[in-house]
């Protein structure tokens, strides 16, 4: 289990080195063939893909709302940090589904986030981190994910189809990140419908929405493209559905609102 060896400068690459790091020991600690057993006993995953879409077809914004603590272009977001009633509030607010942060070192997640959030409400879930090894996607499986993130930029070829091909093992859905043309073909190589267009560079944390009116387009109608980052304001919304996106997933703006369920309902009703 070896990590990339890129311009150790960019903050992608310093993420992904202390995560290889998380993963050997974790690993070492419970074997790949015990998460498999506790994968295999969880309950049934939550249809995440289905969500979002029948979310769209009752002409709402497929809202993919996003709990974390922290991030390292935001620092603290939120304190007190409550995963169990925000995942309430974004529910009655209308969101489709739920991403949980559970990165420790770098967004001060934590699995017990993602359990949390899932219990207190019927929305799927996807657990967003750093997917480097196939033992995260039983261990998310066993945690109760009903979805993972692939980030392409963090991935080569054949270990994003690996994971894929886990995920889909244990009918988890599959978000997949792009960041630029070149990650966008390959992300379509994939057999994962939603196609997740990253507006935060996550080399320099820079954002720029214009990174979704270049991509969104090129997404073939077979695909679901979902816009991510940056997504503050109705108008934002509306930018991103002008581009073709209707499914969005949106965190730190929402959690630095007093009251996250009229965050979250402002933006899903943005369309109305």
């Amino acid at each position: 289990m070896n990590a990339p060896t890129p311009n150790m400068s960019d903050t992608l690459a310093r993420i992904l080195a202390d995560k290889y790091e998380e993963v050997r020991e974790r690993s070492a600690a419970v074997s790949l063939h015990e998460m498999e057993k506790r994968a295999a006993a969880a309950d049934a995953p939550r249809d995440f893909t289905r969500a979002l879409c029948d979310a769209v077809a009752e002409g709402r914004v497929g809202l993919i709302a996003e709990i974390k603590r922290a991030s390292p272009s935001g620092g603290l977001i939120r304190d007190p940090f409550e995963p169990a009633t925000i995942a309430q509030a974004y529910e009655k607010a209308g969101a489709a589904c739920l991403s949980v942060l559970t990165d420790g070192p770098w967004f001060q997640g934590d699995l017990g986030h993602m359990v949390q959030a899932r219990a207190a409400c019927s929305l799927p879930v996807l657990r967003k981190d750093f997917m480097v090894h196939p033992w995260q996607v039983f261990e998310a499986r066993a945690m109760g994910a009903d979805a993972i993130l692939l980030i392409l930029a963090a991935l080569s070829d054949d270990q994003a189809q690996e994971l894929e091909d886990v995920a889909r093992s244990l009918d988890m859905a599959v978000l997949a990140e792009v960041h630029d043309r070149r990650e966008l073909d390959r992300a379509l190589g994939l057999e994962t419908r939603l196609i997740g267009v990253n507006n935060r560079n996550l080399k320099t944390l820079v954002t720029d929405l214009g990174t979704s009116d270049e991509l969104i387009p090129l997404i073939p109608a077979d695909r679901i493209p979902v816009g991510e980052s940056g997504i503050r304001t109705p108008d934002d919304v509306r930018r991103m559905c002008r581009a073709g996106a209707r499914c969005l997933l949106v965190g730190e703006h929402l959690l630095r609102q007093a009251d996250v369920e009229a965050a979250a309902r402002e933006l899903i009703t943005a369309l109305d």
